[in-house]
């Protein structure tokens, strides 16, 4: 542990990059990536110990003489990498650390409780995960923590990875086979009530899933394979630079909010193996739903990537291999109903998150609406794209309504007027109550988003907010929004 000359260089074959960044990399890969998260722990509490005194790292030095095998696998674990990182970083920017310095003695000495497991096994391959429900540095993965639980919540983790697990092995055999090589450990999480289910990783956290209790083995089988994913790309980053421009901003098919191009790429390589799990239970109508939903989403960010400028030269490999593997789905067909949905999900999320992230400066706003108002031509207005004040995950109404539909349950009982008959296809009545909305509440978002679904063209499909911000700035409930949309798209 004393001499960075003993650490390895880490190096992927070409096609090894190419087969991990669409989402099948071989054992041989995984274990190179592995091996480099220990490096980076190794350099890490390298720098830590030439900073400052570090309690227990003369015994692990010599326990490591004894047995270095079992020393490693201790200093792999993803939340060593966690406080290597915090307490460097603090020391580095002249703080006292926020992560305990002796955290290395309680890990080997014993005082701290040991983690409990979690183990599955199913048609000869199976997995064991470490739940990490007392250790100090486990808000490290970004989300508050859940306390203690209790043997009945526990048991309800079991049964879950039970199920889970079976279904992966039987469906998704190769992707089972990553999530047991990578995944070290589960952090339980509080619930955020605005959420189905949220989870994290982090890239301090090699093989760490935060993650809030699962609805069903179903939603714990896509939540592992969406966070090893992460966990993967993390570790591809490490090793290789993917972006020119990793912060550029740009639309996320699976948040509300304008990520960063490092942040696309990541949500499209986690949802493509999300995609293939959708792919291989697509005979079930929610199933083929969210195939042919995400494959498209996935697709777009892609091209999106790959168009935008912001890529190394490695980073173009990556996303070209990521892109020929969703690519090949395409011709995967699925109920024509089903992909008419999946169609309009996405185009609503699209516009929904235009409503809501790009502004009209009201100086423009009141330009169209004088122009409007005078009979004269629409000046050429733009919108800008404002960078969003907190984090904001996807929620959708009418999402949850196409949801319910193909479950063949009920419609929520907040289902607000021309969703119905949105999902059902009527796209006159669904227009005629879209219409009325707007005019009622102008500020309804999703009525403006619906009128461009329920077959509204032109400026409401390709600038919903700039036709909504006119609107607004007019204030004049008479105003016929598809008037207006019309005499900006000319």
């Amino acid at each position: 542990m004393g001499s960075t000359a003993t650490l390895p260089v880490h190096r992927l074959s070409d096609p090894a990059f190419a087969a991990l960044a669409a989402g099948r990399p071989d054992a041989a890969t995984l274990d190179e990536l592995r091996r480099s998260q220990l490096s980076k722990h190794l350099l890490l509490l390298r720098e830590l110990v030439a900073a400052a005194p570090v309690p227990g790292y003369a015994e692990l030095v010599a326990a490591e003489r004894e047995d270095p095998a079992a020393v490693r696998a201790l200093l792999a674990r993803p939340l060593v990498g966690v406080w290597a990182t915090r307490c460097l970083s603090a020391l580095r920017a002249g703080r006292p650390p926020q992560a305990p310095l002796d955290y290395l003695t309680t890990l080997t000495s014993g005082t701290r409780p040991a983690a409990r497991q979690l183990t599955a096994a199913h048609d000869g391959l199976s997995i064991t995960v470490r739940i990490e429900d007392s250790d100090p540095l486990r808000a490290g993965l970004g989300l508050p923590p859940a306390p203690t639980l209790t043997p009945a919540e526990l048991d309800r983790w079991q049964q879950l990875l039970t199920e889970a697990w079976r279904r992966l092995v039987e469906q998704l055999r190769p992707d089972a086979e990553v999530l047991a090589t990578v995944l070290d450990c589960i952090v339980p999480v509080e619930p955020d009530p605005a959420a189905r289910g949220i989870s994290a990783t982090s890239a301090d956290a090699f093989g760490a899933v935060a993650m809030s209790e699962p609805a069903d083995a179903t939603a714990l089988a896509v939540g592992l394979l969406h966070e090893t994913q992460h966990s993967l790309l993390n570790a591809v980053q490490y090793l290789f630079d993917l972006h020119h421009q990793p912060d550029a901003l740009g639309y996320s098919p699976w948040r509300d909010d304008p990520r960063p191009a490092a942040g696309i790429l990541h949500g499209a390589y986690a949802y493509l193996t999300v995609t293939r799990f959708w792919r291989t239970r697509r005979a079930e109508p929610l199933a083929a739903f969210e195939f042919a939903r995400w494959r498209t989403a996935v697709l777009s960010a892609a091209d999106g990537l790959l168009a935008g400028g912001t890529l190394t030269a490695a980073g173009t490999r990556f996303v070209t291999a990521l892109r020929a593997e969703v690519r090949s789905w395409l011709t995967d067909e699925v109920p024509a109903t089903v992909a008419r949905l999946a169609t309009a999900a996405n185009s609503d999320h699209y516009l929904r998150w235009r409503l809501r992230n790009r502004h009209v400066q009201p100086q423009d706003a009141r330009l169209l609406a004088d122009a409007w108002a005078q009979g004269r031509p629409a000046p050429r207005v733009e919108s800008e794209l404002r960078p969003a004040p907190r984090r904001a995950l996807e929620a959708s109404g009418r999402l949850d309504l196409i949801h319910a539909t193909l479950r063949g349950e009920p419609a929520p009982a907040d289902t607000a007027d021309g969703d119905l008959a949105y999902v059902r296809g009527d796209e006159a009545a669904a227009l005629r109550a879209y219409r009325k909305r707007v005019g009622t509440d102008p500020g309804d978002d999703a009525a403006w988003t619906g009128l461009a679904l329920g077959g509204a063209g032109g400026a409401l499909r390709d600038a919903p907010e700039v036709v909504a911000a006119v609107h607004r700035t007019l204030g004049d409930p008479a105003v016929d929004p598809l008037a207006l949309a019309d005499w900006l798209s000319s």
